[in-house]
């Protein structure tokens, strides 16, 4: 795999409008530009996937992959990620205080229920040019 040095790589799922905001939200407040963006759907996506041994088929969740160091899953990845911006809405690290076991439940629920609530795409979003270098092919 060719991926970027000092990057951490967020898996998302491209089709998802929540997923899709969510991932805009990212962007806007990366400020020391810390991520970079694959989509669970890509080559390089499912490719990333089979290199950490998850299940493409069992997961619908954010996953957050430092390479040569760590992957996260779930409430966990988010929280990771939520760390490395710049914003208000740094406060939510506070629920690291609170087992995985508890807050994933939670996660679970609104990942099952996200397209009936948010809505669903039929093809991943296309990366304005600006924005090209942040997603990974």
């Amino acid at each position: 795999m060719n991926l970027p040095e000092n990057k951490k790589i967020i898996l998302f799922d491209g089709v998802c409008n929540l997923c899709d905001e969510s991932i805009q939200y990212v962007i806007k407040h990366d400020k020391k530009d810390v991520f970079r963006f694959v989509a669970l759907q890509s080559d390089l996506g499912k490719e990333i996937l089979n290199y950490l041994k998850i299940d493409n088929s069992k997961t619908d969740s954010i996953i957050l992959y430092e390479p040569g160091v760590a992957y996260f899953y779930k409430s966990d990845a988010a929280l990771e990620i939520i760390k490395e911006l710049n914003g208000f809405l740094k406060w939510p690290v506070i629920f690291k205080i609170i087992p995985s076991s508890l807050r994933n439940p939670i996660y679970d629920y609104v990942a099952r229920n996200r397209y009936k609530w948010y809505g669903k795409k039929d093809v991943c979003m296309i990366p304005t040019p600006e924005l090209e270098a942040k997603f990974l092919a």
